[in-house]
């Protein structure tokens, strides 16, 4: 193997072992399988442009466009030409994965799923496009240094996303890659490095044993390197304990009750999960309740609104209490409860780092690493722990406070009251004109907020449409009340920041709506059943759930008024897709008016079974262009052996029998006798004489003495053409060429036969004469242009 070549195979696999930082991210990781295989297809593209050898340029732009082709073949082979040249539509098939990937990001937890094509996407083509940086860098300019920059960014940012503790692994993986690769790029360079390290230089005379030196060298300096990569960020206070600890993936420090949990915003996925093509079972749920409709399963609480979103505020956590919890703040004695037993088991893909769980727990027993944060009552887990595959049991209290009771209830204390009224300034005035708009004439708080809930829910206009964006910005709650379409999101944001402006304590809880019974007893809980609700504060009854969202979860119970004309509806169901609920009845658009139903412009749900009809097939020129097209991808590989065949055909031929054949026919002959050898691994050296060309091929082939003659008869023969002042034909030389030829590929492998034969070096010569061709037409229209300009200047 050629030291190029070596150079080439080590930057492959430097880059497939810094791209192994990037396994923690995803389940399974088989995906660095596929990436290995692609990456050594790139690789070997490279390889053979510059055994050509091609331009450094054009070496990159080969291997750019067959990265293109492997990730258009294995991406978006649907909507390429032939399944392999991307077109408009596979540019924008690639472009809505890559979208995907990066929504999937922010919907999963570490690990995510590798079914996402998305995420696959982004692994596959960022490990390519690194791997090409590193060959380019490395192989293709001989600087192996430079190409640890885009190694370093692989790395940096897998280690940037890793929640682990084997960050060091990865990156004593990656070093080793590194330094495997300076190694390879030259003896020189390692020799003047390792002066300083490997101790004085060799006399002249030294023995060639010691030839390796300059390789334990390099060991040495990978030795001392990774030491200071080790082990000197210990002793650096500012750099937090330096690779060899722990990524800190936790909440809080220790193993005590201390620590606090960030503001991380858990809605970023939700819009993604209601709008999923397959509603995927999240959680399986069994409950003794009997009130199916108020099993929400809340996994937090977004308390700090700061104008754009609503997101949890940073709080103390601690330990989980043993036993039963204490009682949810602001739960008085005289309000009926019934404690209820839940077990829940969770995805084993679904990994959520807060646990879900019906709202207010008395106790949990859960397995695993998990803090409790009083003041929302939830569980999150602690250094990586998550719901992936969770089973746990939670007792909880359904609390059925009256509507007397919640009208009754006394002022909220100042302190909870501060802090659960917090609106920022830049909050539209319209929130809040709207807030005392809907309001007008209610008596209490609690008519305030059922006032607010039958608006979103019924009398106000609102449409849900998990379509429409969640959007951010201070003008994004006066932009749905003037445009009433939204998801859940929308209409719990507007309700909690609406209550806060009238002096009501508010929040938003996220977790996922009453889900779907099953035959078996237990509640499904699918992605589409996420969700979002605000839950508003009563003294006496504590935080208690409202349902403004209309078609989706159920009207409390409590907000259920006996006024006349009262327009909430009876107390829902619990949530569930329309195709999972069967009727005999027929089924019906929402949406649909009368008036659209007399005109038949309803869409009924088996509108897409219908077959179409219409059309008679494709024509005959798009099959035609089909078939062209495919047998064009077959022959763009095979066109440098058809070249290669088809020009041997050529020149071993009949080229005529007179004196004026004879110079060409023989150059013909030479010129094909030099290119096999060229195929076969010994390239051409224009400067030789036939004769010194002829020797060299002859001992470079190691030849037989018989084809060895016949070598050296062709080249008499070219020297007889080139320099007699009347050439004349020799015969025989077409039988010296294919003796001379046979004996070459004789003496080599089977491996360069076939190379020969299917890669031919030789085939360059095409380039070679469209450039050359190129270049005289470019000198002729040159030529013509000053005649040109003076012709016109004389009929001017």
């Amino acid at each position: 193997m050629s030291g190029r070549a070596r150079l080439a195979v080590c930057a492959w696999a430097a880059t497939l072992m810094a791209s192994c930082a990037l396994l923690p991210l995803v389940e399974p990781a088989t995906w660095i399988l596929q990436a290995a295989v692609l990456l050594a297809v790139q690789s070997g593209v490279g390889a053979a442009a510059r055994r050509v050898p091609l331009a450094r340029p054009l070496t990159i732009a080969a291997q750019a466009l067959v990265t293109l082709l492997l990730l258009t073949l294995v991406f978006a082979r649907r909507e390429a030409f032939a399944g392999l040249i991307p077109g408009p539509q596979a540019f924008q098939r690639i472009a809505d994965l890559l979208q995907q990937g990066g929504d999937d990001i922010a919907r999963y937890a570490i690990p995510a799923p590798l079914e996402s094509d998305g995420i696959r996407l982004m692994l596959v083509g960022g490990v390519l496009v690194i791997g090409l940086l590193v060959d380019t860098l490395a192989v293709t300019f001989r600087s192996a240094a430079p190409a640890g920059l885009p190694l370093l960014a692989l790395y940096s940012v897998a280690a940037g996303l890793s929640e682990g503790g084997a960050d060091w692994l990865w990156f004593l993986v990656a070093a080793v890659g590194y330094l495997t690769l300076l190694l390879a790029e030259g003896r020189d360079r390692l020799s003047q490095w390792g002066r300083v390290f490997g101790g004085s230089a060799r006399a002249p005379g030294a023995e060639q044993g010691r030839a390796l030196a300059p390789v334990r060298t390099g060991r040495r300096i990978g030795a001392f390197a990774l030491g200071i990569a080790l082990v000197v960020p210990l002793a650096l206070p500012a750099m937090d304990g330096g690779l060899l600890e722990g990524a800190r993936g936790g909440v809080g420090s220790g193993t005590g009750g201390g620590g606090t949990i960030s503001a991380v915003n858990p809605l970023v996925s939700l819009r993604d999960s209601l709008n999923v093509d397959e509603d995927r079972q999240v959680l399986s749920v069994q409950t003794d309740s009997e009130d199916l409709s108020n099993l929400y399963l809340r996994i937090v609480s977004l308390d700090d609104f700061d104008g754009t979103t609503w997101k949890p505020s940073k709080r103390h956590i601690t330990a989980v209490p043993d036993g039963t919890f204490p009682t949810p703040v602001g739960l008085g004695r005289d309000i009926e409860r019934t404690e209820t037993r839940t077990l829940v088991s969770a995805a084993d893909w679904y990994a959520q780092d807060w646990l879900p769980m019906p709202y207010p727990p008395s106790g949990v027993r859960v397995a695993g690493n998990w803090r409790y944060e009083p003041v929302g009552m939830t569980l999150v887990g602690d250094h990586g722990q998550n719901t992936r595959g969770l089973k746990y049991e939670v007792r909880s209290l359904n609390v059925q406070p009256t509507a007397e009771q919640l009208a009754a209830a006394p002022q909220p204390p100042a302190a909870l009251l501060r802090e659960y009224t917090r609106l920022p300034d830049s909050l539209p005035a319209v929130v809040s004109q709207t807030a005392r708009e809907v309001t007008a004439g209610a008596a209490n708080p609690y008519q305030q907020a059922v006032k607010l809930q039958e608006y979103f829910a019924v009398d106000g206009g609102f449409e849900y449409d998990t379509q429409v964006k969640v959007g951010s910005g201070s003008e994004a709650i006066a932009r749905f009340l003037k445009d009433k379409e939204g998801f859940c999101v929308h209409f719990s944001f507007a309700m909690a920041a609406m209550a806060r402006s009238l002096g009501i304590p508010a929040r938003v809880a996220v977790g996922f709506a009453p889900g779907s019974p099953q035959a078996d007893g237990s509640v499904s809980v699918g992605l589409r059943d996420a969700h979002a609700w605000p839950e508003v504060y009563f003294e006496g009854v504590g935080w208690t759930r409202f349902e403004p969202t209309p078609t989706r979860g159920s009207t409390p119970s409590y907000t259920i008024t006996d006024r006349p004309g009262s327009s909430v509806p009876e107390s829902a169901l619990p949530s569930r897709n329309a195709e999972t609920e069967p009727s005999a009845a027929p089924s019906s658009s929402d949406t649909c008016s009368p008036q659209d139903k007399k005109l038949d412009a309803c869409s009924t749900e088996t509108a897409a079974a219908l077959p179409v009809t219409g059309g008679d097939g494709p024509k005959w020129y798009a099959l035609l262009a089909w078939a062209l097209a495919g047998l064009a991808v077959l022959l763009i590989p095979l066109a440098p052996m058809l070249w290669r065949l088809r020009a041997r055909a050529l020149r071993l031929g009949s080229h005529g029998r007179g004196a004026a054949d004879a110079g060409p026919h023989t150059l013909a002959l030479w010129q094909e006798l030099t290119d096999t050898a060229w195929d076969l691994g010994i390239p051409p050296q224009e400067s030789q004489t036939p004769r010194k060309a002829a020797a060299r091929i002859v001992r470079l082939g190691r030849l037989e003495p018989t084809a060895a003659q016949a070598v050296h008869r062709v080249a008499d023969a070219v020297e007889q053409v080139l320099y007699a002042p009347h050439p004349r034909m020799t015969a025989g030389l077409t039988e010296d060429v294919r003796l001379a030829t046979a004996g070459l590929r004789a003496a080599v492998g089977r491996g360069t036969r076939l190379r020969a034969r299917f890669a031919p070096r030789s085939a360059i010569r095409v380039t070679w004469a469209v450039s050359a061709r190129w270049t005289t037409l470019k000198r002729r229209a040159a030529a013509t242009r000053p005649v040109w300009r003076k012709t016109s200047d004389q009929q001017g």
